[in-house]
């Protein structure tokens, strides 16, 4: 019975695995290689992609730009949730409810409906083809998730800390950051993880508020088009490297990932 559940874990890992690794098997091949058959490894080994992203401006540029608005946006997004947070889950105000659900409601509409909105906006503040623009976008869908995951860790928190602290003669924000912050640390570490993924995968903004000089990897992606077609070979291995700051962020906070799963907020 054991062997048969290894068994099963080990398929359903490799299956997961999959996806990845043919995409990696791609990244090394060239475009004629990859249209020419099925392989399950390169016959010519190449590292031409990856070279061509590491040298071509345009490339890793966009990687560059992807970081930056993506670290902005999850700072911010965190920095604002969190006195938000803290606000839903220690009081009761008239229309707190209704508040809340209209937080959660921004985060359930299409990016699509604030295209034209932020394009306008942005134009006439000069902030369009700018990292901080599609940061500032972003934040329209992050804070609201941010808020709906910290509430839920903060109000695990019973409310005898916040009257001890007081007692003790902290401060607000003295007690907020020494004393409070360190107890939902997870839930810090659970929601930056959620808005940097969003903000990280999400192409519809990201691509419509840049041109330029601030031309995100995912709207790059979607520009590998030549003479001949797609370049599949640069394309793989441009998708192989996004993974990558994924990969680390899941890596530092797995753990806190599952202990929000455990609470039943993610």
């Amino acid at each position: 019975m054991k062997r048969t559940k290894i068994i099963v874990v080990f398929v359903y890992i490799l299956f997961l695995m999959l996806p990845i690794y043919w995409l990696l098997n791609m990244s090394f091949k060239t475009t004629n290689e990859i249209l020419g058959g099925f392989s399950w490894y390169p016959q010519n080994f190449t590292l031409d992609s990856y070279i061509t992203i590491f040298t071509d401006p345009t490339w890793y540029n966009g990687y560059i730009n992807s970081i930056t608005y993506v670290l902005i946006n999850t700072v911010i997004s965190v920095s604002f949730a969190l006195p938000a947070a803290y606000a839903f889950s220690r009081y009761r105000f008239m229309g707190d409810k209704h508040l809340f659900f209209w937080l959660l409601s921004n985060r359930m509409a299409p990016p699509a409906v604030f295209v034209l909105p932020f394009v306008e906006l942005y134009s006439a503040m000069s902030l369009f083809d700018t990292p901080l623009a599609v940061a500032l976008a972003h934040c329209l869908f992050n804070v609201p998730l941010a808020v709906w995951i910290l509430e839920g860790f903060m109000s695990g928190v019973p409310r005898e800390v916040d009257e001890t602290a007081y007692i003790d003669g902290y401060s607000f924000p003295h007690f907020f950051v020494k004393i409070f912050m360190p107890l939902i640390a997870a839930g810090i570490g659970v929601t930056a993880f959620f808005c940097f993924m969003f903000s990280w995968v999400e192409m519809l903004l990201a691509k419509n508020l840049t041109s330029v000089s601030a031309k995100p990897i995912v709207a790059i992606m979607t520009k590998t088009a030549s003479t001949s077609g797609y370049e599949l070979g640069l394309l793989a291995a441009a998708g192989a490297l996004t993974i990558v700051p994924g990969a680390i962020v899941i890596w530092f906070v797995r753990k806190y990932i599952a202990k929000g799963f455990a609470l039943g907020r993610v």
